[in-house]
């Protein structure tokens, strides 16, 4: 099977996996994290981009906070239904464990396919899209604005410092800025 059939089949599977969520880990932030991901892995000859799409896309197919699976149990019963080799299944998942802050927190991954993936995933956190997925998440798990606020100071605002990749710290340094005015003007209105 051809990666541009695996990768429609993989948007087809998170479609239904994710349908019923709205926290902010949903599909639309995994197509992001994918659009970002090929375009940092653009730069990278020596990666495998079927890999870097594939973990990108089904990165958080078994996130902890969404699913109670065990080792990938989804994205494999995915990957294996489409044929993909068993070696090339355990490379996306360790790239997928890779990507998860709360797992590794400031932890490069080894490979430059988990480097990308992370730093693919770390961008959706940062800027104006960082800032609007941080409030959905709260929202729907019962923080309060202040404890928002306060993640942003205890995690949000250190991602950018953390990236791998040249091309990820050059998209991060102007979604830091934002995140950096936003909390500046959330400051004021509510002194």
């Amino acid at each position: 099977m051809g990666t541009e059939h695996l990768i429609k089949n993989a948007i087809s599977f998170i479609t239904e996996l994710f349908a019923d969520n709205s926290d902010g880990h949903d599909l639309e932030h995994s197509i992001r994290v994918y659009k970002t991901a090929m375009r940092i892995a653009d730069n990278y000859n020596d990666c495998n981009k079927e890999i870097v799409a594939l973990a990108a896309l089904l990165h958080d197919a078994d996130d902890h906070k969404l699913f109670n699976t065990e080792d990938n149990a989804n994205a494999r019963k995915f990957l294996a239904e489409n044929d993909v080799p068993t070696e090339e299944i355990n490379a996306i998942c360790e790239v997928i464990n890779s990507v998860s802050f709360s797992k590794n927190k400031w932890d490069t991954p080894k490979t430059i396919e988990g480097q990308i993936v992370q730093d693919a995933d770390r961008l959706d956190a940062t800027g104006a899209i960082g800032i609007a997925r941080t409030f959905a998440y709260g929202g729907k798990n019962g923080r309060s604005l202040d404890d928002s606020i306060e993640h942003f100071h205890d995690k949000l605002l250190h991602l950018t410092e953390h990236l791998n990749t040249k091309e990820a710290r050059e998209l991060g340094a102007e979604r830091q800025q934002l995140m950096i005015s936003f909390l500046e003007e959330f400051r004021k209105e509510t002194e």
